[in-house]
């Protein structure tokens, strides 16, 4: 039981700071630290190419990313495959124009706690996360922009 509170205590939760960290990003790789989009709201997407509501989600996500993001929104996607072939055919497959970082040993989602795919944490201007999201079907969309939309509007 102790080993369970344990865990719990330590997950990413809704009202914290999101943890910062550097990752490199799938195509270049090029260190992009999460501090890059302070004050900003920035939903950040763990997912990995096997994950079949990825597949929906990334258009969605990159949809959503190009309606909002000259109000200040990005979304983030850390991409969790060891095989990093894995993850390009899959955005050959499903292009999207936001950032791709690679977590390929997976400390990131250890961090952030991430128990599902895909995972993502809606982080306002301030880096404080305010939504936690698990999984995806195609209406979580409109549950997601209304939650960005708010954030964007605070000041």
């Amino acid at each position: 039981m102790l080993l369970a509170f344990t865990f719990a205590a330590n997950a990413t939760e809704v009202g914290q700071p999101a943890p910062q960290f550097t990752l490199p990003t799938l195509k270049s790789d090029t260190p992009t630290p999460l501090k890059q989009f302070a004050g900003k709201v920035v939903y950040l997407d763990f997912w990995a190419s096997w994950c079949a509501p990825c597949k929906k989600s990334f258009p969605a996500l990159n949809a959503l990313h190009q309606k909002l993001k000259s109000q200040g929104f990005e979304v983030v996607a850390v991409n969790l495959d060891e095989d990093k072939v894995a993850a390009d055919k899959f955005l050959q497959d499903v292009p999207v124009d936001f950032t791709v970082l690679r977590d390929a040993k997976g400390e990131l989602s250890d961090q952030y706690v991430v128990e599902t795919m895909p995972t993502s944490f809606i982080i306002d201007k301030n880096g404080v996360v305010q939504k936690i999201h698990h999984g995806f079907n195609s209406d979580d969309i409109k549950e997601i922009e209304t939650k960005i939309t708010e954030l964007l509007a605070k000041k």
